[in-house]
């Protein structure tokens, strides 16, 4: 089988294990500084947004105390705002006075790297961190990336997903609280949502495991209706619904695209 060179790397970054394989036949004295930039990147992104770390711009939000003026900063609360109104307040960064934007930053963190790494030339890669996966180009020539969707409470493969440019992100490992109730919700297994941006993804698989098994499959359904993104709920049953479109990215019918 044929394969790129490429380099990859793990480091340790907001509290979890996080991957950049990049397969782009570069140099090494190319890749190894692309692989830093990346990394120096993320930990930026857990300086400034992290909210149990008094010093993140986020803590001191959360404080009452001075803020500096980032860009990125502003971008992030702003688009969080678009993202809970366009879910009807089910992806909500604030409750109870205490802003957390974790719902989106991870994968938003790894939307704005993977188009990073197009920009410098890299542009068949792969970034994991935890749940949130952020694909581009090719894994091998002319091969899709495949992806497993794993169940986060089991650690098991579900479905597989193949894709040259995709995010997918996946809800459920950790508690996500209703944002009407205040309550962790407990309804669900997981919620995969796969599209175009990886935030985006985030914050929408965020929101539709928030809303709960009755909410959830309506909201799914007019989402995959009204634009690029779909869903893959999986109940603590085993039981699954997905959208229409899931089933372009997985099984057969994929394997034979790619």
């Amino acid at each position: 089988m044929t394969t790129f060179p490429g380099s990859a790397r793990v480091e340790m970054v907001m509290g979890m294990p996080v991957s950049v394989d990049i397969r782009t036949a570069l140099p090494a004295r190319e890749l190894t500084p692309l692989l830093d930039d990346a990394f120096a990147w993320l930990r930026w992104v857990d300086d400034t947004f992290s909210p149990v770390r008094e010093d993140s711009q986020i803590g001191r939000l959360n404080r009452g105390q001075t803020i500096k003026q980032i860009p990125e900063f502003i971008e992030v609360l702003h688009r969080c705002d678009e993202l809970s109104e366009a879910t009807d307040g089910w992806f909500e960064p604030r409750i109870n006075g205490v802003t957390d934007p974790s719902g989106y930053i991870k994968g938003w963190a790894l939307e704005r790297l993977s188009r990073a790494l197009c920009n410098a030339g890299a542009g068949d890669h792969r970034l994991t961190a935890g749940n949130d996966i952020r694909v581009r180009g090719s894994a091998a020539p002319g091969k899709r990336w495949r992806i497993g969707v794993r169940d986060p409470r089991k650690d098991m493969v579900r479905k597989v997903v193949f894709a040259h440019d995709l995010g997918i992100a996946t809800s459920g490992g950790a508690p996500i609280v209703n944002p009407r109730t205040g309550e962790v919700q407990e309804g669900f297994g997981f919620v995969t949502v796969i599209g175009p941006d990886l935030g985006v993804a985030d914050a929408y698989a965020t929101a539709i495991y928030a809303m709960g098994p009755l909410l959830a499959r309506r909201y799914a359904a007019r989402l995959a209706e009204s634009g690029p993104y779909q869903t893959l709920i999986a109940g603590r049953d085993g039981q699954e619904f997905s959208t229409p479109g899931f089933a372009a990215y997985s099984g057969a019918e994929a394997r034979m695209a790619g």
